[in-house]
């Protein structure tokens, strides 16, 4: 699996880079700029792009724009994101193409190498794997009585939330300490009551419904 990284701190750059190879990822490149980034995403074609938020030389949002660039020529392009803080601006456009293969990871979160790792293999298989405080925000914006969220159960929101994360159902019964048909009839709960058509695909799913909260269709 080849991987594009992209992050301007050289220890964390390196460090990941030894990392992803020790996991048997092929670094096709790791850079510290936007113009850096966006070449070898055209150049290169990765299986999926690892990208910190803030890159040289605007140090604002370089590396998203570099992602969200890219993914528009190659729509589905696997990309997880590296940020500092839950900003919800750069989760919203990211998932707004509903397209799949996407992740909101906070570097100062990721204390596990396993999960990191599992994360990047879920999102280059065209998953999802967002931060739970990502989820929280984004879920906390839709929160108002006038808002379909707002139908919901205590035990669909976290059900939901966990769904987001990238879950699948034996995983999240297992959270929750619930049968895995429980989980599927609160599934199928909150996507009617969202207005969503259930569908086999558990990503496109995620990915739906958190449009859904927060374009507010």
């Amino acid at each position: 699996m080849r991987v594009v990284l992209a992050e301007d701190l050289f220890l964390l750059r390196d460090g990941l880079v030894r990392l992803l190879q020790a996991h048997g990822f092929e670094i096709a490149a790791a850079v510290e700029t936007g113009p850096e980034l966006a070449a070898a995403l055209a150049e290169l074609d990765p299986d999926v792009a690892v990208v910190d938020v803030r890159l040289p030389p605007t140090l604002t949002d370089e590396g998203l724009q570099c992602a969200l660039e890219a993914r528009r020529k190659r729509p589905g392009l696997p990309v997880l994101v590296l940020s500092q803080h839950v900003e919800q601006l750069y989760a919203r456009e990211l998932l707004a193409d509903g397209t799949g293969g996407v992740g909101y990871l906070l570097k100062d979160r990721v204390f596990d190498a396993e999960q990191f790792v599992d994360a990047v293999r879920r999102v280059a298989a065209g998953g999802t794997a967002m931060d739970p405080q990502v989820i929280q925000q984004l879920l906390a914006r839709r929160s108002g009585d006038d808002r379909p969220l707002a139908r919901l159960t205590p035990r669909e929101r976290e059900v939901l939330e966990l769904m987001a994360q990238g879950r699948s159902n034996a995983a999240i019964a297992g959270k929750l300490v619930v049968t895995e048909r429980a989980i599927a009839k609160h599934t199928a709960n909150i996507f009617a009551k969202l207005g969503l058509e259930v569908s086999d695909d558990d990503n496109r799913r995620v990915l739906a419904v958190l449009a859904y909260l927060d374009h507010g269709r």
